[in-house]
């Protein structure tokens, strides 16, 4: 059974940093590609960051420069090392993969960027 777990999510101020970390289990984690997806309350779920199964990243335009997707396969596990954390960025975030064509979602971790 496909699972993303996501976590480390959690209360910070502005300017201030956080790392999430989604593990994964049940596929071949080297083989895929994983996001971050955030939704803020009363928005639309958005893509945040992508790693593709070689290391290429991709960010949102609101990401760049401040948020860093890295994974490490060993451990199958992806993070988002977030810094510079603005109000705007509070929302649950969840984790994604595409595997085999089925798309799935990590169970999602808030983060609540205080002013």
């Amino acid at each position: 059974e496909v699972q993303l777990q996501a976590s480390g999510g959690g209360l910070v101020q502005v300017g201030g940093s956080l790392t999430l970390s989604c593990t994964a289990s049940g596929f071949a984690f080297d083989d895929y590609a994983v996001s971050w997806f955030r939704q803020a309350p009363g928005k639309q779920r958005e893509l945040v960051a992508t790693i593709s199964r070689s290391d290429t990243t991709n960010y949102a335009d609101s990401a760049k420069g401040r948020f860093t997707i890295s994974r490490d396969n060993p451990k199958n596990t992806v993070y988002l090392q977030m810094d510079s954390l603005k109000p705007e960025d509070t929302a649950i975030y969840y984790c994604n993969g595409i595997i085999l064509g089925d798309v799935y979602w990590g169970r999602g971790t808030l983060v609540t960027v205080s002013s």
